[in-house]
């Protein structure tokens, strides 16, 4: 019975040890895991665009890519966009306004579609078929499409005191007045990107 007893208490002793044992080896993979967390977390990859000619675009060159994580493709209709302002007298700052109306519309893709919102939208600017916008091939034209887009932004009363997002709003009237926000500094790299000119965050009084 003595002999029984002793290999119990051996047993259950040799029990305990391997659980702290497991408790420990759990501790430091916890431990290790948590080190790990910033130097293992994943970084955003880099944009790597098709090798691509400099286009040029009424007078803006533009490059193969990446500017604001955006390639030649899509570079070209925000040229367009640029363009359309230029020819109307318009700066670098209302420039980055219809770039980043572009950007929140289409992702500056010329799309031959809509959505659920406006399955009838088109173009860069995602314009309707309601009569406001043009003939369909009007509002496939990135040139037209931001033509049209400015046209009506310069008669929204005070337009030039309003911050981007509510110009853009004020024109394509989305459901999320601030949904045009967070695609400001893209704009912004993108206009400063294709002209060299300083984009401000304000528009010119003046």
């Amino acid at each position: 019975m003595h002999r029984v007893g002793i290999t119990l208490a051996s047993v259950f002793g040799a029990g305990i040890v391997a659980v702290g044992i497991g408790v420990v080896v759990l501790v430091v993979i916890a431990v290790n895991s948590l080190s790990g967390l910033g130097s293992g977390a994943p970084t955003p990859q880099a944009v790597t665009c098709p090798a691509a000619a400099t286009r040029t675009v009424s007078g803006i060159a533009v490059p193969e890519g990446p500017v604001a994580g955006f390639c030649q493709e899509r570079l070209v209709n925000a040229a367009a966009v640029i363009a359309a302002a230029r020819t109307l007298g318009i700066g670098p700052h209302t420039q980055a306004v219809g770039v980043m109306t572009a950007i929140g519309e289409s992702g500056l893709q010329n799309l031959d579609h809509g959505d659920a919102a406006g399955p009838d939208s088109r173009g860069l600017f995602q314009q309707r078929d309601n009569g406001a916008w043009g003939t369909y091939e009007q509002r496939m034209d990135p040139y037209t499409a931001a033509s049209m887009f400015y046209a009506k932004l310069v008669k929204v009363p005070g337009w030039k005191t309003m911050t981007p997002t509510q110009m853009a709003h004020a024109v394509q009237v989305n459901a999320d007045p601030e949904h045009y926000t967070k695609f400001w500094p893209e704009a912004k790299q993108v206009v400063e990107g294709l002209t060299g000119e300083t984009v401000p965050d304000t528009a010119p009084q003046g």
